[in-house]
């Protein structure tokens, strides 16, 4: 059930924003529907920057703010067709949008183009995110010069545009109590449906029953949908960081690396595990599943308030390539191995991501040139990793090992909170959740 006073306080947030800068008249658009084929959509996803201000799901529609001495938000929707409503569903309309969503006006979506240069009238300041939208450039450009058109009346035009992005990415970075509380029951849903991924696997079967497994348990329990293409990675597949055709068959002996979260109420979560198909680690594996495991709890410990954003990255990467060159992968020394990049053979990517509204959430990573300190809050994903392909500086026994493990992390005041927690990744409870199921099999 949404708590719609959420949204509407949102709203009142920037609206205060945009007084401060001087006033002026935002237009924020929510996403179209895209073509699938013929006859056929996508599955309508709103915007985020829209929903996260109105918390309205259908398509065609937008919201406009006007800040200043009277401050209004008016929301422009499809009307009620009630032989729409047969072939597509439920429409709010203007009338009865205005009252549920909390808006002080709303219009017909038809409406827009008409008002739109009314609405920019003796504005100083378009708030609109330029260029993010083709289509939308032009129809705002068209309005502006109407508005223009009009200066011989004493009607001036907004003479500045600012990106609203920019104001809502600062709002969005921080999230509420409302927030939080969804995006721990999107960790809870998506933690359970990786055990039961473990559960599932063993040798024999496809990367795709494995992923039908995932789809199945998040949407049993209340999510939408997943919040990005699930990877599901057996074997050398695992060595590949956007992997998602997951079309092949398990071996015996392979590692299986999921990174699969649910979107719940717009909502994501992002998980990675990494385990073996047959449920027991070999040797090299366990070796490489402790390295990345120690490098994402080192990251974890610099996760605070105070510390920067890159705190840990940095304390992920020296752990990692320490245990690059004490298991014979690399030669030298640590600060020689850092410097050169010589670890990127193996780690070429970040340790984690603001998330939220959307898998790669909103928000500036630098402020003035200098990594932003983290604050309690915040949300963002810890997903060190660990990938090993055949090389010939490469012992044999670790080909084909790729491993990634990822948590969700909320800044509090002390530290920092893995919401995800609940899906196993020390190496006994994995062998011991799978070694159960196995022995319930026979």
């Amino acid at each position: 059930m949404q708590d719609i006073e959420q949204f509407r306080a949102r709203r009142e947030r920037l609206l205060a924003r945009m007084a401060a800068s001087g006033g002026g008249v935002a237009v924020i658009p929510t996403a179209a529907e895209v073509a699938r084929n013929r006859d056929s959509h996508f599955p309508y996803r709103f915007d985020s920057y829209f929903y996260y201000l109105t918390g309205f799901r259908e398509p065609e529609a937008v919201l406009v703010l006007i800040a200043g001495d009277n401050p209004k938000s008016i929301l422009f929707c499809r009307e009620k067709d009630v032989e729409r409503e047969i072939w597509d569903g439920y429409r709010f309309g203007p009338e009865a949008a205005c009252e549920h969503f909390r808006m002080d006006e709303a219009a017909p979506i038809g409406e827009l183009d008409g008002r739109l240069p009314g609405l920019l009238a003796d504005q100083p300041t378009l708030h609109y995110s330029m260029g993010y939208d083709r289509a939308w450039d032009e129809r705002i450009a068209t309005a502006l010069n109407a508005a223009r058109a009009n200066t011989r009346s004493g009607v001036t035009a907004p003479h500045a545009i600012h990106d609203v992005r920019a104001e809502l990415d600062e709002m969005r970075l921080i999230k509420d109590a409302h927030e939080i509380e969804t995006m721990r029951r999107a960790a809870a849903i998506s933690s359970e449906a990786h055990r039961g991924a473990m559960r599932a696997s063993r040798p024999g079967r496809f990367e795709y029953e494995i992923d039908a497994e995932i789809g199945y348990l998040c949407r049993r329990r209340g999510s939408q949908a997943a919040a990005y293409s699930s990877i599901v990675a057996s074997g050398p597949n695992a060595c590949v960081l956007h992997y998602v055709e997951n079309d092949r068959r398990m071996e015996d002996g392979d590692l299986l690396l999921i990174d699969a979260g649910c979107e719940l109420d717009g909502y994501a979560s992002d998980i990675t595990r990494t385990f073996p198909v047959n449920g027991r680690f070999s040797g090299a594996q366990r070796d490489v599943y402790q390295l990345v495991l120690a490098a994402q709890t080192a990251a974890q410990a610099e996760t605070r308030p105070g510390n920067h954003w890159n705190a840990g990255h940095d304390a992920a990467v020296r752990v990692l390539a320490q245990g690059m060159i004490d298991l014979g992968l690399l030669e030298g020394t640590l600060d020689g191995v850092i410097e050169s990049g010589a670890y990127r053979q193996f780690y070429m990517h970040r340790t984690g991501h603001w998330l939220g509204l959307d898998v790669h959430d909103a928000g500036e990573y630098k402020l003035a040139g200098d990594w932003r300190t983290l604050e309690p809050g915040m949300v963002l994903t810890i997903e060190p990793g660990c990938y090993i392909r055949p090389a010939d500086n490469v012992p044999e026994a670790f080909w084909n090992i790729g491993i990634r493990i990822e948590d969700d992390a909320l800044v509090t005041k002390e530290g920092c909170e893995l919401i995800t927690a609940a899906a196993p990744k020390q190496i006994d409870e994995i062998e011991a959740l799978m070694r159960e199921t196995a022995d319930a099999a026979f």
